[in-house]
């Protein structure tokens, strides 16, 4: 009897649309290989996010969960196109960005000439809580300094990490917002992230992914 397909269970299946004019960085994660019917989280939504959308339509996902790295305008622009498509989805942010998603002028979109608001969130991330997909279950790591509420989600078994602005493939995110501080995102790169794997695969919020050993070895802004 031939042994049917593995969907890889149990490896997060992260797929990267990068959205808007900003090119950020969103997510649908699953747990192995997408098929019809299973489950899945958004990781951001940002501006213009039809062909993310598009392809949890296509791909026959349910989305149970959308969870927000931080609540800049580029990683939330598109919750409410989200929710009215999936309108079960739970929306999950750190709660010292809760009153972000109100406010044009933290979530920058004011600067922009827009006023972005999103819905009301469903429930908080906080430092070293657990969130579970199906057989994954992923760590929360606050590492404040790009925003006060930033958020990594960590999956160590895999050596994955979806880390929004906080680190880059050769930089880190902007400290020069409302709300920023370089000296915190020192702190939460070093704590948080370089003590990871150094095989740890980081998927940041923009641009391409890259690994804890490379940054912690040559990102010349936050050394390891």
């Amino acid at each position: 009897m031939s042994t049917p397909p593995s969907d890889h269970s149990g490896t997060p299946n992260i797929q990267p649309f990068a959205l808007g004019d900003f090119q950020t960085n969103c997510f649908i994660v699953t747990d192995g290989d997408p098929t019809p019917g299973k489950s899945c989280w958004i990781v951001d939504c940002g501006y213009q996010p039809k062909t993310l959308l598009d392809a949890v339509e296509q791909q026959q996902l349910k989305v149970e969960k959308i969870v927000l790295t931080h609540a800049h305008a580029d990683h939330m622009a598109g919750l409410f196109d989200a929710r009215s498509r999936f309108p079960d989805a739970k929306i999950l942010i750190h709660p010292l960005e809760e009153s972000w998603l109100n406010d044009p002028i933290l979530n920058l979109s004011a600067a922009l000439g827009l006023a972005i608001t999103g819905p009301t969130p469903d429930a908080f991330l906080n430092h070293d809580d657990s969130l579970t997909l199906d057989s994954l279950t992923f760590r929360i790591a606050h590492t404040p300094g790009h925003s006060p509420g930033s958020v990594s989600l960590i999956h160590e078994p895999s050596n994955s990490a979806l880390v929004g602005d906080t680190l880059f493939h050769g930089s880190i995110g902007r400290t020069d917002f409302p709300g920023s501080s370089f000296e915190q995102l020192e702190a939460s790169i070093k704590t948080h992230l370089y003590t990871l794997d150094p095989e740890t695969t980081c998927y940041p919020g923009h641009g391409p992914k890259t690994k804890v050993g490379h940054e912690r070895a040559t990102n010349p802004f936050v050394s390891g």
